[in-house]
Formats: C-alpha cells, structure tokens, sequence
C-alpha cells in the first residue's frame, strides 16, 4: 500500500485561535505522515483539534506555524483561489450534516462536482448513474433529499465525494446523524469503495467502532498527537 514518499506531510503544525483577549491552542506541533491508500482516522473528543486537522489538511484553513504538503504542492502557502482549485482536483467531502443541496434531485447533487470542474452533461450525468449504483441507490435518481432516510443521503453524499475520482476522502464525523445498523453499512461501503479506488481517506470521529475501520488510527487529545497504531496494510 505505501510506498517511502508520502503523500500527505504534515510538519511541526500550530494552530492558535485569538478570541478576544485570550488564545486558543487548537493544535500543538504537530507532525504525521500519511501514505497514499491509507485510511487514517483520527479520533479525539470534541475539542481535541481533530476536526481543525482536517480542516488543515484540506487547506479551508492556515496553520498558524508549520507546513503541509500533498504531494509536492505545499497547501500552507496556497491563496484561496489556488487552494479551491487544488481541492476540485484532487478531494472530496463527507459531511456528518450531508450538506445535500435541496432542491436538486440525488443524481444532481451527485454529479455538482464534475459541473464544477466543467465536466460536460453528457459525461457527468453517466458517471453519477454509476456512482450512484455502486452506493445502492438505482432508481433514486430523481428524488430530492427531503424525500431520503439520513442513510440513503449519506449515501448521496459518498457517491457525490467519489465521482471525480480524487485522491484524498476528507470524512468529518460522517456517521454522528445516524443508528447504529446504518452506520456500519455506510462504514462498510466507504472504506470498501477507497480500497477498490486506491483512494487515501482521513476521516474523524470520536467513535472507537469507526476507528476500527482504519489502517491507522491517531489519538488528539488538546491539540497533540498522543498515540498513533498502525495496524498493518490491508
């Protein structure tokens, strides 16, 4: 699965909040390497600086200190035309909240990122089909989200985060809204479906059942690292 090069580097990373007059040490140095195929959960208690890595990583925010780079492109340093460029390229979101756009049916909310990349309709829309049936929603195609179970549009949301093929599957909290049997099938489709696609997923949660899933497994707690299992290639 890995190779010596890895693709995410995350390097003596600092994230310091001001609120008023007091600051806020969101992350505390913090250095990782994570590899290309890699299912990296990260798993912490709200406030641990969990989600505010992956916000990091994804370049939605700058570090105050540090360096990250994908690849060899250093996101710490891009504006924020260049890094929205970057994410339509190369990443893709599940959100806890599904953040479906309501008045879209599933197959258009599924195929929205290839209309943002300028894919043409006669190309996005097949390829939304296909996205759509690899998840389990055939047939689904022309219902609006207010019409769909939390798991059928978390679904959506996981076919709509893997349709352009990017490298790296950012998933914060994406079973927190739902029950105990539809979150193991939706954690049994994600990481089976990054694993098909060579895909490098970071996902965090304050689950230990989800981080099981994972290859490797992060503990934050106030900001640091403080535990990293590797649990093998698979």
């Amino acid at each position: 699965m890995e190779n010596n090069t890895p693709l995410i580097r995350v390097d003596h990373v600092r994230k310091v909040y001001r609120m008023g007059e007091e600051r806020v040490v969101a992350l505390d140095d913090v250095s990782l390497d994570i590899y290309k195929g890699e299912f990296v959960c990260f798993l912490g208690t709200s406030g641990s600086g969990k989600s505010t890595f992956l916000n990091m990583v994804a370049g939605l925010e700058k570090p105050t200190k540090g360096e990250i780079w994908i690849g060899k492109v250093p996101i710490h340093k891009l504006n924020e035309a260049q890094v929205t460029i970057f994410r339509q390229k190369n990443i893709g979101f599940i959100f806890q909240a599904y953040h479906l756009m309501p008045s879209m049916t599933a197959l258009e909310n599924v195929a929205l990122p290839l209309m943002l990349k300028g894919v043409p309709k006669d190309e996005r829309i097949p390829a939304a089909e296909k996205a759509m049936e690899q998840v389990g929603l055939k047939g689904y195609e022309s219902r609006r989200p207010n019409q769909m179970s939390g798991g059928q549009q978390q679904r959506v949301g996981i076919a709509r985060a893997l349709v352009g093929k990017p490298k790296i599957i950012f998933a914060d909290e994406p079973t927190g809204n739902l029950d105990s049997r539809t979150t193991k099938e939706v954690m049994d489709l994600i990481s089976r479906m990054v694993k098909e696609n060579g895909q490098t997923l970071i996902l965090v949660t304050h689950d230990r059942s989800i981080a099981d899933y994972a290859d490797k497994i992060v503990t934050i707690q106030d900001g640091n690292i403080i535990n990293v299992e590797q649990k093998g290639n698979s």
